[in-house]
């Protein structure tokens, strides 16, 4: 699905989503550690993830199941990314409901926040 594809390709790039990926009427809805948002509309959602997906990062696990009926995917993923110096990570899924002309019409999305690299290896300590 070209618009899930380049939304993934943005937020690996880290240099912002483009707008014309999103319906007029898109709305991200959004639950992460202790609070849940909402951005409507290209610009707003595309300015909440200028905050969160701004810097290079990649995708140490990425799983996509595309809905049985053709109109968006559950899109999962662990991304990975370097600020400042200090590795980072996320844990995302987000449902990706696309309109009838490919644009992104909605994305719910469950993040389980940054974590920077002290807490990377208190987890990686924790899975041994």
């Amino acid at each position: 699905m070209p618009a899930i594809d380049d939304m993934l390709d943005a937020i690996r790039a880290g240099a912002g989503i483009p707008e014309h990926l999103y319906a007029e009427g898109a709305v991200l809805d959004a639950t992460v550690p202790g609070w849940r948002l909402r951005a409507d509309g290209p610009t707003a959602i595309t300015t909440e993830y200028g905050r969160w997906f701004a810097h290079p990062g990649r995708f140490e696990e990425l799983e996509r199941r595309p809905f049985a009926a053709g109109d968006g995917e559950l899109v999962t993923f662990l991304l990975t990314w370097e600020e400042d110096g200090v590795p980072h990570a996320a844990h995302h899924a987000h449902t990706v409901v696309l309109d009838d002309r490919g644009r992104i019409a909605s994305d719910t999305v469950f993040c389980g926040g940054r974590w920077a690299a002290p807490l990377l290896a208190e987890m990686a300590a924790a899975a041994r």
